[in-house]
């Protein structure tokens, strides 16, 4: 399925259920990789619109409008998500933000941060800078599960569990089909804060081992 072929997929969606949330972030990502970012705006909005507490999407809509050259905008929707993400402990998206406001030259608002536990063995999830329960085991083979078993706590994935549920409903996915694994894949990386640098990295590290 080429990006065309994506794009009018999640905008049928979009019609057919206004409220589902995942479709408008899907489709705003198909629009940004498009180049199409006036349009990629309006979509991860419309998902904000749909919950407010998606802190990646406020990440997203900023990047986009600042893309188009909508700096105020941008600055507008960085500084509210900016705000839900340190209230929700989004540490990832939340850095990513702020990266984006200093870009724009504006402050970073005063938010509550949680600072990570204190030295003494207690495991700290990466993507929300929270201790936790460390997972029993990588949740599946390869490297970006030997990634997940080693950054990412057992609540977080677990959270993610119940959010990937909602992701294969809402986007109707099959998960026998290549695309739609592919789809769900990438929305977990989005969920647990793996982005490309982060994914660069892992895969150059598997291909530096013996044996990869």
């Amino acid at each position: 399925m080429n990006i065309e072929q994506r794009i009018a997929q999640f905008e049928n969606m979009c019609r057919e259920d206004p409220t589902n949330d995942m479709a408008h972030f899907s489709l705003g990502g198909a629009y940004n990789q498009a180049g199409r970012f006036e349009e990629a705006a309006r979509a991860f909005l419309a998902a904000i619109d749909q919950n407010r507490n998606l802190s990646k999407a406020y990440q997203m809509a900023g990047a986009a409008l600042m893309a188009c050259g909508n700096v105020e905008d941008a600055a507008e929707v960085l500084i509210r998500g900016y705000n839900v993400a340190g209230q929700r402990g989004d540490r990832m998206p939340q850095q990513a933000i702020g990266e984006l406001l200093t870009k724009l030259g504006k402050p970073l608002p005063e938010v509550a941060i949680e600072a990570p536990a204190a030295a003494g063995g207690d495991f700290v999830c990466r993507r929300t800078g929270k201790p936790g329960t460390r997972l029993a085991r990588p949740p599946f083979r390869g490297p970006v599960g030997r990634w997940i078993f080693e950054n990412i706590s057992a609540e977080t994935f677990d959270a993610w569990i119940r959010q990937g549920t909602k992701v294969i409903n809402e986007l109707r996915l099959d998960l026998s089909r290549d695309q739609d694994a592919a789809s769900y894949d990438q929305h977990m990386r989005e969920y647990l804060g793996i982005d490309d640098d982060i994914l660069r990295e892992i895969s150059a590290g598997a291909a530096t081992k013996p044996g990869a």
